[in-house]
This record gives structure tokens, C-alpha cells and sequence, in this order.
């Protein structure tokens, strides 16, 4: 059984920085799957932002490229989202997920794995 928690959430002004953190765990590490962050605003679909392959390749959307970096960080089996120069726009439950395909997707369906999530919110 595959788990993931995120953790890094939270309320910044417009121009700010987070970083998010997903831990995995279950008898397993990051390097078996690739790895994917999205986000969900209300009233909206599940959007990816950001995806990294089990050979450490990265794939970063448009929306937020520049901004957004993914990274890993193997020997605490964990996944980093750090977010930079972050407006309201960015304001969304943030999802950390896990493919057992190794690929740079941005389709949720691609994802079998999901945290819980982590809120961010950004004021003007």
C-alpha cells in the first residue's frame, strides 16, 4: 500500500514563496514511481503543474513555468514543490500523486496513487 502526505500548505502574501512536501511511504520509494503535483481550485478541474519521471526529468506547465520548480529528494523519499512569485491565481488545494508509468504527465487519470492534499492560499 502506497501513501502519500503533503505538507507546506498555507496562507502568503502576493509575491511570496512555499515550499510543499510530499512524503512517501508503504514499503516502497519515490524512485519505483513518477511523480506528479497538482491543484484543484473550487469549481474547477484538477490541473497539473508540475511532473518528474523516475530518472529525474521534469515537465513544468506553462501556467507556472518560471516559477514552479519540482524536485525529489531520494534519501528522505520525499517530493518537493517549491513555489516562487506566487499570486492569487495560484490559490488551490495542492495534490502530490504517484504513476506507476514512467512518464511526464499532466492527466490525472495517469495517477494511481493520491495524497490528502495541502490548501494554498494566496492574498493580493
Amino acid at each position: 500500500q502506497v501513501h502519500l502526505v503533503e505538507s507546506g500548505g498555507g496562507s502568503v502574501r502576493a509575491g511570496g514563496s512555499l515550499r510543499l512536501s510530499c512524503q512517501i511511504s508503504g514499503q516502497t520509494t519515490l524512485s519505483h514511481f513518477a511523480m506528479g503535483w497538482f491543484r484543484q481550485a473550487p469549481a474547477l478541474e484538477r490541473e497539473g503543474v508540475a511532473a518528474i519521471d523516475s530518472y529525474d526529468h521534469t515537465n513544468i506547465a506553462d501556467s507556472v513555468k518560471g516559477r514552479f520548480t519540482i524536485s525529489k529528494d531520494h534519501a528522505k523519499n520525499t517530493l518537493y514543490l517549491q513555489m516562487n512569485n506566487l499570486g492569487p491565481e495560484d490559490t488551490a488545494m495542492y495534490y502530490c500523486a504517484a504513476s506507476n508509468g514512467n512518464w511526464l504527465s499532466f492527466f490525472p487519470t495517469d495517477f494511481t496513487y493520491w495524497g490528502q492534499g495541502t490548501q494554498v492560499t494566496v492574498s493580493s
